[in-house]
């Protein structure tokens, strides 16, 4: 296994009397693709928001980059661990001002020559900047989203469902851009896809959970030959 991008121990999470995630171990590898599967309320959500300090563990303790979850101040930790959502949230206004608003958030001026490389480096043309976002296609939000994180330059990048709301070929460029993204920069991504064809050709690694809990992890190859039986099923389609 790979240097770990991020670590979890014995992780652990209730939300109300709902046991979330149970006894969580496992590693993220630094500079791969690690795809996150299972049913609907498997925890998985959960787990990604844990991963840059969204949320806090109840047991357990998690290793971000090196240093403890808890002794990361919280701007620092989410520049350093981005997330990028299926509904690619845009404010009102242009792409640039929505590629700007982290930055204006912290009062920090942004470099706009990098913008415009980033905003070419996602398949977008610079004149897209001044477009309005809310003209702006499933595909194409997708594409601001990702390049406002790729903005602040991160070593980790949280995917949760970034594809699912997209038809064929926008699924298609997002995967590419993503997979480009890795290439050049060497991000550790993690990715929730309920696409098992998507998560086996993208991911170099796989957790599959279920029930909160992490029944199988290893080479996304897994995914062909399931060792548990509850992961043969799921991957088979016999457990929703």
């Amino acid at each position: 296994m790979q240097e770990a991008a991020i670590s979890f121990q014995d992780v652990s999470m209730k939300r109300g009397e709902q046991q979330v995630l149970k006894q969580i171990s496992g590693q993220f590898p630094q500079g791969k693709i690690t795809t996150l599967v299972g049913p609907s309320g498997a925890g998985k959500s959960t787990l990604l928001k844990l991963c840059n300090g969204l949320l806090s563990p109840d047991e357990g303790s998690i290793t971000i980059l090196g240093n403890p979850l808890e002794n990361w101040e919280p701007v620092e930790l989410r520049t350093r661990v981005s997330m990028a959502l299926q509904s690619a949230p845009m404010i009102s206004g242009t792409v640039e001002e929505n590629l700007t608003l982290p930055y204006a958030l912290q009062g920090a001026e942004v470099d706009v020559d990098k913008m415009r490389r980033i905003i070419k480096e996602v398949g977008l043309d610079v004149d897209y900047l001044q477009r309005d976002s809310k003209d702006l296609s499933g595909g194409q939000r997708q594409k601001v989203s990702i390049a406002r994180t790729l903005l602040m330059e991160p070593d980790i990048l949280l995917l949760d469902e970034i594809t699912s709301a997209l038809d064929r070929a926008s699924r298609q460029e997002v995967e590419e851009l993503i997979q480009h993204i890795h290439k050049t920069f060497g991000t550790t991504i993690i990715w929730i896809t309920h696409n098992l064809e998507q998560a086996g050709r993208i991911g170099h690694y796989t957790w599959v959970l279920m029930d909160g809990e992490l029944v199988e992890q290893g080479e996304s190859s897994l995914l062909e030959d399931p060792q548990n039986d509850r992961v043969r099923q799921f991957v088979r389609g016999d457990e929703a």
